[in-house]
Order: C-alpha cells, then sequence, then structure tokens
C-alpha cells in the first residue's frame, strides 16, 4: 500500500506550501518535484553540497533520525547561517511518522 504524507514547506517570505509526499521520497525531492525553488538542491541529493539546507520545525526534530557525521559537517557550508534545527533536507525520508513535518526554507542557498 502506497503511503502519502504531508509536508509544508514555509518559504521565506512566509507563504506556505503543503505538500503530499510519498512514503521514500526526500523532502529535497519533493520540493523539487514541487517547484519549491528555493531548494537549489545542486548536487541532487548526494550530500556534496548544502543547497537543500532547510529549518525543520522545533515541534518535529524529535521525529527526525540524527544527522549522520557526513550531513553535520555539510550544515557547516550553509549559505544561511545554521541554526540547531537545521538539516539538509536530502537527508530526511518522508515515512508516516512524518506526517505533518513542517521546514522552513532559508532566504539563501548560494
Amino acid at each position: 500500500m502506497l503511503i502519502v504524507v504531508k509536508v509544508t514547506y514555509i518559504r521565506s517570505g512566509g507563504e506556505e506550501v503543503i505538500v503530499e509526499v510519498t512514503e521514500g521520497t526526500s523532502v529535497m525531492q519533493a520540493a523539487v518535484a514541487n517547484n519549491i525553488s528555493e531548494i537549489v538542491a545542486e548536487c541532487g541529493g548526494t550530500l556534496a553540497c548544502a543547497t537543500c539546507h532547510v529549518y525543520v520545525n522545533d515541534d518535529d526534530l524529535g521525529r527526525l533520525g540524527a544527522a549522520s557525521a557526513d550531513e553535520e559537517e555539510m550544515l557547516d557550508y550553509t549559505a544561511s547561517p545554521r541554526q540547531a534545527n537545521s538539516r539538509l533536507s536530502c537527508q530526511i525520508k518522508v515515512g508516516p511518522e512524518l506526517d505533518g513535518l513542517v521546514v522552513r526554507v532559508p532566504p539563501t542557498q548560494l
């Protein structure tokens, strides 16, 4: 059975875009597929850049797994300031436990 969850992207100007995402898809892939242009995804999700940086809603952080050492390292290279809730959206795979996830898109990725 195909599981679809909702992810809300809050653009830097405050606009909320709610997207239905299929289980196993990354938050970055869903953003690109739904024309969330602020997610640049320059490396296509290979963890070689930081152009899919997002700020995860504080209430949702506990639902995510811990960032890998490689993700932690790449977060040091974000164009917008890194915060405690910073993650790379290519590393967040959607599953039923993330239904209702809210991420804010930083003002710049490059």
